[in-house]
């Protein structure tokens, strides 16, 4: 699976995270599907799709193929994806005429359903570098840069190992993410033993020169909703947040951050009550890095996800009253 994740976010731009579909969910199939398939389920493009593996690639049928897809529509009412480590041009060929959506890591994504169709010649680095986005931990550490820009410790004062210890990164992680933030020349790299980062700009410009150049990424990865809120503590994100950091009114729904690697403990576990993807008491929004860590002043006390966050992770919505409150979250909060 980390081969197809790599795949996708060279060529697409976007992480994405692939679970196994939960025993409970594949009891309600035929012996034969799980018997024949490994299937997992994963969010592209805030669209939740299965991905169905044939255990034995090198020998399935087409025609089993597109029966089986057919039923596994029916019963989890995703896009269903199949994923296949080679093919030849004759099943390429008859998968592309059935309409059938399939990934091969390295060599091709069909999804018609998505309306993607990017081959070999896709993969050419220049073209590449036109979509590629900032790293979720690259992003991080930019957003953290503007918000903390009046405390004493200060990212650009700093080692890349204190810089992993207090964000909560490995220093592996760190140095990918600095990597990553100087091949987007938004960084330099300075010192030799102990190297630190200096930002090229100040934090205004740093800001709209990301987003201008359409590198930061949506924090949120899924959604998942419970009828259980996980502790008291935790930071209201989506419009609960944005409430508070503009006029609109309440929403009914309550959403809440939650960092990817917590709520997979808490999955694991057993913790969360009746999740699902479509209702529930409380909303979790699945992050790609840490809410609590990035958080600064927070707007009438309340806890809420930083504001930067919050508009990349609501910039798309097509909600009016979403609209007009981030008018007023650009206008008054990020640059005052």
């Amino acid at each position: 699976m980390k081969q197809l994740e790599q795949y996708i976010y060279e060529i697409l731009g976007t992480e994405i995270q692939t679970e196994p579909t939960a025993k409970e969910q594949l009891n309600s199939l035929p012996m034969y599907i799980s018997e024949t398939y490994r299937l997992y389920n994963f969010v592209l493009f805030n669209q939740f799709l299965l991905l169905v593996e044939p255990k034995q690639a090198d020998s399935f049928s087409i025609l089993q193929i597109e029966k089986h897809f057919d039923l596994l529509k029916r019963t989890f009412a995703k896009k269903v994806i199949l994923l296949l480590p080679e093919i030849t041009a004759v099943n390429r060929k008859r998968l592309i005429e059935k309409g059938i959506n399939f990934i091969v890591p390295g060599k091709q994504i069909y999804l018609p359903e998505l309306l993607l169709d990017l081959r070999e010649n896709f993969s050419n680095p220049k073209l590449k570098r036109k979509i590629e986005k900032l790293l979720p931990s690259a992003q991080f550490l930019l957003i953290y840069h503007i918000i903390h820009r009046n405390d004493t410790w200060q990212l650009e004062e700093h080692s890349f190992k204190e810089i992993a210890k207090k964000t909560g990164y490995t220093a592996m992680a760190i140095t990918k993410a600095v990597n990553n933030l100087k091949y987007h020349e938004l960084i330099e790299i300075t010192g030799e033993k102990e190297k630190q980062i200096r930002f090229i700009s100040d934090r205004n410009e740093l800001w709209q020169n990301a987003e201008h150049r359409n590198l930061l990424v949506n924090p949120v990865l899924k959604q998942v909703y419970v009828d259980n809120k996980i502790n008291n503590f935790m930071l209201l994100s989506n419009a609960s947040a944005l409430t508070e950091y503009s006029d609109m009114n309440p929403s009914r729904q309550k959403f809440y951050a939650l960092e990817k690697n917590r709520f997979y403990g808490l999955q694991k576990n057993n913790l969360l009550s009746n999740a699902n993807d479509h209702e529930g008491e409380y909303c979790l929004e699945i992050w790609k890095y840490s809410p609590e860590t990035l958080v600064g002043e927070q707007p009438n006390n309340a806890p809420v996800v930083d504001p930067f966050s919050l508009y990349l992770s609501l910039k798309e919505s097509k909600d009016e009253r979403i609209e007009m409150a981030l008018e007023q979250l650009i206008d008054k909060v990020l640059w005052e």
